[in-house]
């Protein structure tokens, strides 16, 4: 893959995602208790043997760049490289990035440098496992001068999605958005028997929808960027290409997520702790990179925890129950803490002998969840102060709530800004 480079779009301001996205852009949102979402993108272009990409930020942009820079780094040898590509004035142009097109052209001389003949195009907040090689074999293999990869989808999921219309070949020859009507599906419905010819078992699934995942002919993309002033891949750039261009589908058929908002996160990390995860945080032959950390094991002692993620550097104390949850680094629990169908991301840091000192003296909580408080269906993002006997739980069942700044509900879920502070006894309104 030497004449081969990816592109991460990871630009966005994740308003859907707010307030997890309030302090950091989407992409270097917390997954799975020790990840960032972006580690899902780049762990699949290092396990497909593509070791030069361009990372595209914008938004809230500083953790982001930090994790980047600790976590991917080359040798000397090899001459791969994870760059960042932030939104900058430049002679040609001070303006932000308008959309996901507009950003790649205003970086389009690195798409024009010696040696390159393919270009990825991927997205920062979703989570699967797909190898870029063999997109790229149907790349090769139909001689597309586009290639998208197409996920099977039923009828009452395609109002979700932008559904492709093909003809038998496999080429798009059409794409209708979000289609809700009998009368719009049926003008872009696959025959399942097509699907099932190529390989993969359609189970009666008829549209395919589109997984954000363009593979390029580097000069067609160039051309595509020079020729219009199109901001959007979706919604502009690939529809135009439809039109003048051999655009192919690569089919997938394994676990795909496009984590956009706060239930579609809260769903997917608390999938990832069932004993049958749909999606397999281990694996031989990928594995899901992240930045090393120099964390203690976690301490138990005492507790019960049942079908939840545990992550390095924490502590539970006797009487905690966790069940069904995602508990990130460095967490403290207390005693008699209950926890249920929760994620809390944890902790930045330790505190030190002496800040305990001082914040135990001044009635502020400390870096941890207090004795005998109870948690259920909520996201505890980083670096919150939660005192003892704290209740947190959706009890009226509200759908969503201003931002208040103690705690916000989003799709029905409780979530806690970073770096929170809950006194002792505090209970939702």
């Amino acid at each position: 893959m030497r004449n081969f480079i990816a592109l991460v779009l990871g630009g966005g301001r994740g308003t859907r995602l707010y307030p997890l996205t309030k302090l950091r852009s989407k992409p270097a949102v917390p997954l799975a208790g020790k990840y960032r979402l972006i580690d899902i993108p780049l762990s699949n272009c290092l396990n497909s043997g593509l070791n030069k990409v361009y990372v595209l930020t914008q938004f809230n942009s500083v953790s982001l760049h930090r994790h980047i820079r600790r976590t991917y780094t080359f040798d000397a040898f090899g001459g791969g490289f994870v760059e960042l590509l932030a939104a900058q004035q430049t002679l040609d142009n001070n303006d932000w990035y308008q959309g996901t097109a507009d950003a790649v052209r205003q970086n389009i001389r690195y798409l024009q440098a010696p040696g390159i003949d393919y270009v990825l195009i991927l997205s920062g907040d979703q989570l699967y496992r797909m190898d870029y090689n063999q997109m790229l074999a149907t790349h090769e293999r139909t001689k597309a001068d586009v290639t998208i990869a197409a996920l099977p989808v039923e009828r009452k999921q395609a109002s979700s999605f932008g559904i492709m219309r093909l003809d038998d070949s496999g080429r798009v020859v059409g794409f209708l958005e979000k289609p809700k009507t009998e009368a719009e599906l049926s003008m872009v419905r696959t025959d399942p028997a097509w699907i099932d010819r190529r390989g993969v078992q359609s189970r009666g699934r008829d549209c395919l929808a589109s997984m954000g995942i363009y593979l390029f002919k580097r000069d067609v993309l160039v051309d595509l960027l020079n020729k219009t002033d199109y901001h959007d891949f979706g919604k502009e750039i690939f529809p135009a290409s439809i039109r003048t261009h051999s655009v192919q589908v690569h089919l997938f058929d394994s676990y795909w997520e496009d984590i956009g908002t706060i239930k579609s996160f809260y769903e997917a990390n608390l999938e990832l702790a069932r004993p049958d995860p749909p999606f397999e945080l281990s694996s031989a032959v990928a594995p899901i990179y992240t930045r090393s950390r120099f964390l203690p094991p976690t301490q138990l002692d005492g507790a019960k925890v049942t079908r939840s993620l545990i992550s390095d550097g924490s502590t539970i104390a006797a009487g905690a129950v966790i069940e069904n949850s995602v508990i990130g680094l460095r967490c403290r629990i207390g005693k008699n803490v209950t926890i249920r169908n929760s994620i809390v991301m944890g902790c930045d840091y330790y505190e030190t002998p002496d800040q305990i000192s001082a914040v135990g003296s001044n009635g502020v909580p400390l870096l941890a969840i207090g004795d005998g408080s109870v948690i259920e269906g909520t996201i505890i993002d980083k670096n919150c102060r939660i005192g003892r006997n704290v209740r947190i739980t959706n009890e009226k069942g509200i759908e969503n709530s201003p931002d208040l700044g103690s705690a916000i509900i989003r799709d029905g879920i409780v979530v806690l800004p970073k770096e929170t502070n809950l006194a002792d006894g505090w209970r939702m309104e």
